[in-house]
């Protein structure tokens, strides 16, 4: 029979090194959650912004639109491949890695921002 880390999913980040403080692991779990509510906001905004068809310029506003909800598509996966980095990094005792994410929603929601703005003003 093997280790508990052959049954854990995913076994690529379990099979490294030792067990972390569970409060380290918890608050890993819990930063990906984060990351998944705010996919679900981003998908929720940019779903709204086009069904609400506000008086924008329907391009502009189309265009962030999907740059929200292609945003909010791709956030839970960098956010698990943030987590599995992170997990890693605890149980072989690295230094944690960057944020992935982070940047890269500040800039789509910033964008966002600024299609809808220019739409207003058109």
């Amino acid at each position: 029979m093997g280790s508990s880390a052959d049954r854990r999913f995913p076994a690529a980040v379990y099979r490294h090194g030792g067990e972390p403080d569970p409060r380290f692991t918890l608050a890993n779990e819990r930063t990906i959650l984060a990351w998944i509510r705010t996919a679900l906001a981003l998908i929720a905004g940019g779903v709204a912004l086009e069904v609400l068809g506000l008086d924008l310029h329907p391009q502009l506003r189309l265009a962030a639109s999907i740059l929200l909800i292609v945003t909010g598509i791709v956030t839970p996966v960098v956010a698990w491949i943030g987590w599995a980095r992170s997990e890693r990094a605890m149980r072989l005792a690295a230094p944690l890695p960057g944020s992935l994410l982070a940047p890269v929603i500040a800039v789509a929601v910033t964008i966002a921002g600024l299609l809808v703005l220019i739409a207003a003003l058109l």
